[in-house]
């Protein structure tokens, strides 16, 4: 039923008596009065609609009326009628009618349209709805921090912030955690040279519990709160583990060995499932917001989608198991991003040979657009309040870019950095975001509504700042 329809069934129904109560099954249906009018003969009944009042109507009048004209077409054809015979019938039917020549008889009149001009009502439309602000792009630095030995790796995924507010980087064999809350700053673990440098960080859903993948293969569980290590991880890979995601209690491990493991961490037999379908190091990895797809991009420029569905717990059977082998890429496959308000919809970026963004639609596995963005892409991130995408970049230009989705329209980009914008980490609440460069600065931005932020960073062609915390005014 269109729009209109359902408008007017509406007011009919305000307009008609009380429905009774629901009858039983098999009952004569309710049926609403015809007279649509009020019991009270004063009141003033409108609707949209008239219908013909039968108690003032004069049915013999109106058959006279609609008779008339055709027995005068059928006489045309005969013999005029002498001028006195008409004169005749012409008065009869004024002496009879008494100059009615209405057919149809109605209770009341229409309403009268309200005395309101089209450019009068447009006018007050347009004064009702508020001007839209224009955004504002920070210029200036609230905090500097510093972050020495950031790795200069672009596989390695170093930056992560967790649900209790609290940033972890790691810097060469150092984790340090910033408690975004208090600003205050520890140092949680710094592993031996055999173990490391510390290769990705990721914090579990609880914000309490954070992951440390290292250069050696091994990857340890922390418990925060107490600074205590709580397990190893060993002989899951063969090489270094540069990308983790969580999942609830699985932590996905993505190696330079290829292979992608999933471990519960709850048992000590911990490896549960394996994914394999990357000849070189897995370098990004996210799992979807409902948990049901896992997202994995490599150094062989292939972007995998996964489902727990057909996993297999038998590691030698998890070769050919992916639900979709995405090749459009040119170079490596680091920066992934699931969209948060579109389940199936994720976000890739390419290395320095390709430079695009590109869009899935992870159902049917299609490409839905790609952009060139004219530099390794190296983070992304979508706004969680708006339809936009925020992404990081090396070579050549080390810009920072928001897009906004699904027009892909630049509106906001920065050049300031000097290298390679490598890692990007997005508070809980969605309002500040942190970016560390490959010339050992983290840099954080902070706005009331979130992706307004990162922009403040032409700043930092002016001055030589290490680290920079920017705010809104």
């Amino acid at each position: 039923m269109d729009a209109g329809s359902h408008s007017i069934s509406s007011e009919k129904s305000r307009a008609a008596a009380p429905r009774p109560a629901l009858q039983e099954a098999g009952s004569r249906p309710y049926m609403p009065p015809l007279s649509s009018g009020s019991r009270n003969p004063s009141a003033k009944c409108y609707g949209d609609r008239f219908i013909p009042d039968r108690s003032a109507m004069d049915m013999d009048m109106a058959h006279y009326l609609l008779t008339e004209p055709r027995k005068d077409k059928e006489n045309a054809g005969g013999v005029m009628a002498s001028p006195s015979k008409e004169a005749y019938r012409r008065l009869l039917a004024e002496k009879l009618l008494n100059n009615r020549t209405r057919i149809l008889a109605f209770r009341n009149k229409p309403p009268e349209p309200e005395n309101v001009s089209f450019a009068d009502a447009a006018s007050s439309n347009l004064q009702a709805k508020p001007a839209k602000q224009r955004r504002h792009i920070p210029q200036s630095a609230e905090r500097t921090l510093d972050a020495p030995e950031l790795v200069d790796d672009y596989y390695l995924n170093l930056l992560d912030w967790g649900s209790n507010n609290v940033l972890s980087i790691a810097l060469g064999d150092t984790v340090y955690l910033w408690d975004a809350s208090s600003g205050s700053t520890s140092e949680l673990v710094s592993v031996d040279e055999d173990s490391g440098p510390i290769t990705s960080v990721s914090w579990a859903p609880d914000g309490r519990h954070i992951a440390v993948g290292l250069n050696s293969s091994d990857v340890q569980l922390w418990d925060t709160s107490s600074n205590r290590l709580l397990r190893t991880l060993r002989g899951v890979h063969e090489a270094r583990v540069g990308s983790l995601a969580w999942n609830n209690s699985i932590l996905t491990t993505g190696s330079m060995d290829g292979k992608i493991v999933n471990n519960d961490v709850r048992i000590r037999n911990h490896v549960v499932q394996t994914y394999e379908g990357h000849s070189q190091e897995v370098c990004g990895l996210k799992w979807s917001g409902s948990g049901q797809q896992l997202a994995s991009g490599g150094n062989d420029n292939l972007l995998h989608i996964w489902d727990v569905s057909m996993a297999s717990s038998m590691p030698s059977a998890g070769r050919n198991q992916w639900l979709h082998r995405l090749e459009d890429h040119t170079a490596a496959v680091k920066a992934l991003a699931w969209c948060p308000f579109q389940s199936n919809l994720l976000a890739s970026g390419g290395g320095g040979s390709d430079r695009c963004i590109k869009f899935w639609n992870t159902h049917t596995g299609a490409c839905l657009n790609s952009v060139d963005t004219g530099s390794q892409v190296c983070a992304l991130l979508w706004n969680k309040n708006e339809r936009e995408l925020l992404s990081s970049h090396g070579f050549t230009q080390n810009q920072l870019t928001l897009w906004k989705y699904p027009s892909m329209v630049k509106m906001a980009e920065l050049t300031g950095h000097t290298s390679r914008v490598l890692f990007m980490a997005q508070s809980p609440d969605g309002c500040t975001v942190a970016s560390a460069a490959a010339d050992e600065t983290l840099r954080m931005s902070n706005e009331d509504n979130l992706f307004y932020w990162i922009w403040s960073w032409r700043s930092l062609c002016r001055s030589p700042l290490i680290d920079g915390i920017y705010q809104l005014p």
